[in-house]
């Protein structure tokens, strides 16, 4: 890299404010991430997580008071957090995410004076900003830089009167690289999302299900935790698939990419969405994609070229473009190739010159 482009930030301290794993979850892994390459060119960047366990670990099991202690606890980190920085990077997503970590961040950094860049992920931001449009506006008045990961979050914001930039999700080549000999023993595809209703990982099941009848040697590992675990397990036993479909739980990163690298395909049948970083991992890794063509997965994805893209809550179309990539290698090897060459606009080299240049703008803000 070259360190020109971090020449405005030499001496100036960066607060990066967001959730980080555990659990691990997209949010999550791009804070821990982004902070990590960012100490590699030598910034100072201070870290304050939004999830930290409770203390004490009692408050866990009551909900409202643990909201009200932890905001508490929240508040006075960040004032003394921001009282020791030069910017102010605050990771936001939708809902109560948005009302009880990136808003009291914004207004503490406002009122200590120091420039914010709200770096905003929720893939259901469309339905929030209708619900809660008058009461983000005031918050993002007081932010030098709106920054958004896709051009489907850019034009949700500009259909709600808010400008945005778009500076896209970091994908870590050097850890997600394909298989050097791709193993074989079936036609394996992975499902790496958590087990959460927006993700519709039933109707990844339900998919399987058919695939099986037409590929029988297929399997499936679905690599996540979540509220749904118990009801997809029992899915698992009503379709007959205790056979060709594997739990692995939630994984670290290295065991995560070593999965990518014994799969196949990865399907997403995610409802909603904005950047995945799991098909962007999938591309790196040499892994056909198949996913739902819902939010921001066409801006990253083109149909037939990077990824097979078909309707959400679809099954028997996810079946039939997974039984295309198992029986038609051409194609599964012309969609790995060119997520290969896709991907390379995600990579830190890529990335990297345009968060230098938000953070100098927000710098120069403030001057």
């Amino acid at each position: 890299m070259n360190a020109s482009v971090w020449a405005p930030l030499a001496g100036r301290r960066l607060l990066l404010v967001g959730p980080v794993p555990p659990p691990s979850g997209g949010m999550a892994n791009q804070t821990r991430q982004l902070r990590e390459l960012l100490i590699g060119e030598g910034l100072q960047v201070d870290l304050l997580p939004t999830n930290p366990p409770y203390r004490p670990a009692w408050l866990a099991s009551w909900r409202g008071v643990r909201a009200v202690a932890r905001l508490v606890g929240y508040v006075g980190r960040l004032w003394r957090a921001c009282g020791q920085a030069d910017v102010v990077h605050v990771m936001a997503n939708s809902g109560w995410s948005w009302h009880l970590f990136a808003a009291p961040a914004i207004w503490v950094a406002a009122w200590r004076g120091r420039p914010v860049v709200v770096n905003y992920r929720g893939g259901e931001a469309d339905s929030f900003l209708q619900r809660a449009a008058r009461w983000v506006r005031p918050s993002l008045r007081r932010c030098a830089r709106l920054v958004v990961p896709s051009g489907f979050l850019e034009a949700v914001f500009a259909k709600h009167g808010l400008p945005a930039q778009v500076v896209p999700n970091i994908v870590d080549t050097a850890r997600f690289r394909p298989a050097p000999n791709p193993a074989s023993g079936g036609f394996h595809v992975l499902v790496a999302r958590n087990l959460e209703p927006i993700y519709d990982n039933a109707s990844a099941l339900r998919a399987m299900a058919r695939v099986v009848t037409q590929v029988p040697d297929a399997r499936m590992t679905v690599a996540g935790s979540g509220p749904e675990a118990e009801r997809l397990q029992a899915l698992v036993q009503q379709l007959g698939l205790s056979h060709a479909v594997r739990f692995a739980g939630r994984l670290d990163r290295e065991a995560m990419a070593d999965l990518y690298r014994q799969a196949d395909v990865l399907l997403n049948a995610s409802l909603v969405d904005n950047m995945p970083n799991s098909l962007l991992e999938a591309m790196a890794s040499g892994v056909a994609v198949v996913s739902t063509n819902v939010g921001g997965v066409p801006y990253i994805a083109e149909h037939d070229e990077t990824a097979c893209l078909v309707p959400p809550g679809d099954d028997e179309a996810m079946a039939h473009a997974l039984v295309r990539l198992a029986q038609d290698a051409a194609l599964r090897d012309r969609l790995r190739g060119n997520g290969l060459v896709a991907v390379g606009r995600y990579t830190w080299s890529a990335v990297a010159p345009q968060w230098a240049r938000v953070y100098a703008e927000a710098l120069a803000s403030r001057a």
